[in-house]
């Protein structure tokens, strides 16, 4: 597996000159259904406010029809992420957003108002973010499930090529932390939890002392994960995990199941045939990442979709 590609907002060219803070945001018209995906509809007034963002990013061309083509995409990628049961948590969101505004050199706050301004919400940029980087992940899915798997031959023909050399990764024993909150809870729990899981992360030193201090805390859950190669990490931990080398925990994430952290025992170097393949196959994937398999498949899933527009 390969790391989920990084969400880059920034590229997204945002423009923020002060011009723009001086805008009026423009009156708000009734909103009627306006387009049909897949039984999903897409509504007058989130075109009408997706019109704005398009236009605060200067895309080029008509504005309504910009707005209107992103939103029918990102409905698909939507309905694409739920079906493969893809969930990107608020902490991500809400760290992407942070960046942005810190690469702008704005505050959140003054990043909430320039979007206001001209007429796109906080909350429409978050679940634009949110999108883009569930549909990173499907992309990764999808490229994962149409790779073919290298036979032994390959394998050995792929290290001729390179001299005779096996390749080596890293193996990490895991052990998985966390602090389960009930969904209708969340919100309610949230800080203090994280509080509670922050204190146990900073108090770590090692993996066995880490069902000692569970033992004082309530409804924490510690699974060992065994040993797992740097190629088969999961996307979403990925680069913190890499971030650590020879051990730590990662940052606390939100997560379906509430917050949690990985902790990393211990890690060394592994070189053997199997170790091999998996190089060589995340190999294969970085490089047909660079063929533009996004837009492959969103165009499978324009063709397969129902689009109706009224």
């Amino acid at each position: 597996m390969i790391a989920a590609r990084r969400l880059k907002v920034a590229a997204l060219g945002l423009a923020v000159a002060a011009s723009v803070l001086a805008a009026g945001q423009p009156a708000l018209a009734a909103s009627e259904i306006a387009i049909i995906v897949n039984k999903d509809p897409i509504t007058t007034f989130a075109i009408q406010e997706r019109m704005a963002f398009v236009k605060l990013r200067r895309v080029k061309g008509d504005p309504r029809q910009a707005a209107t083509d992103e939103l029918i995409d990102e409905a698909l990628k939507k309905q694409e992420t739920r079906r493969l049961n893809i969930r990107v948590p608020d902490a991500a969101v809400d760290q992407a957003y942070l960046k942005f505004a810190s690469d702008n050199k704005l505050t959140p706050d003054q990043l909430g108002q320039v979007l206001g301004h001209a007429g796109f919400s906080q909350r429409g940029f978050k679940d634009y973010i949110r999108v883009q980087m569930g549909w990173g992940q499907a992309v990764q899915a999808s490229m994962r499930n149409n790779a073919g798997k290298l036979s032994e031959e390959d394998v050995v023909q792929r290290m001729l090529q390179q001299g005779g050399n096996k390749p080596s990764t890293t193996e990490y024993q895991l052990q998985q932390v966390i602090f389960v909150i009930p969904p209708a809870k969340r919100a309610a729990l949230k800080a203090s939890r994280m509080t509670e899981a922050n204190g146990m992360r900073n108090r770590f030193s090692g993996c066995e002392n880490n069902y000692t201090i569970a033992k004082g805390l309530r409804d924490v859950t510690i699974r060992d994960l065994g040993r797992v190669t740097q190629p088969e990490l999961p996307a979403l931990w990925t680069d913190p995990i890499s971030r650590l080398g020879k051990g730590g925990v990662t940052p606390v994430l939100e997560t379906e199941k509430g917050l949690e952290f990985i902790a990393v025992c211990s890690s060394r170097s592994v070189s053997d045939d199997k170790v091999a393949a998996m190089v060589f196959q995340s190999e294969d994937l970085q490089k047909s990442s660079k063929d533009g398999p996004d837009a492959k498949l969103l165009a499978k899933l324009k063709e397969k979709a129902a689009i109706i527009r009224r």
